[in-house]
């Protein structure tokens, strides 16, 4: 694989290919590299693999089945580490005459899985992912976020001290 380039991971559709509406079991697992947003990432060399089944079609064959990928990453709240697997559910059309943005390229019965399962392995991670629906993340009253230096200072009745970026709010007639 050259930098820049999805990885290549070729499937010989021939059989299919030749009974137009058959279909066939196809497996196929990916070695991940590089794969990652800000905070979340696929391992390297962790397997991202397809479970589903091809159909032949008038110029080219459909491709259905689930791509699960494992992901690794930092809890939102909490910023604690946190993992886990997503399953998408993938519906595709490799077509001799393929359509840019719309089918994918079938080229002498070969179909290429390997950019579909990066891409989708990709746009699947999380963006802002989550140790546990409860995680409280770090508690405001015990840990305020305050300036060195400045204490949290609040007004003799227990009211809390008011931000300073809404001091202008005060000055409005509603």
């Amino acid at each position: 694989m050259t930098e820049g380039q999805p990885p290549r991971l070729t499937l010989n559709v021939t059989e299919v290919r030749r009974h137009l509406g058959s279909t066939a079991a196809v497996s196929a697992t990916l070695e991940a590299s590089g794969l990652s947003l800000s905070d979340v990432a696929v391992p390297d060399r962790a397997e991202i693999s397809l479970e589903g089944q091809i159909e032949s079609m008038f110029e080219g064959v459909v491709l259905t089945g689930i791509v699960t990928t494992p992901w690794t990453g930092t809890c939102r709240r909490c910023l604690g580490p946190v993992e886990g697997v997503v399953e998408v559910e993938v519906r595709e059309i490799y077509s001799t005459d393929p359509v840019d943005g719309e089918t994918w390229p079938l080229v002498a019965d070969q179909i290429d899985v390997g950019p579909l399962l990066h891409d989708t392995a990709l746009l699947s991670l999380p963006l802002a992912p989550l140790c546990s629906q409860g995680c409280l993340g770090p508690a405001p009253e015990a840990f305020p976020a305050t300036v060195e230096g400045e204490g949290s200072r609040s007004d003799d009745d227990g009211e809390p001290a008011r931000d300073p970026r809404w001091a202008a709010l005060d000055d409005l007639d509603l």
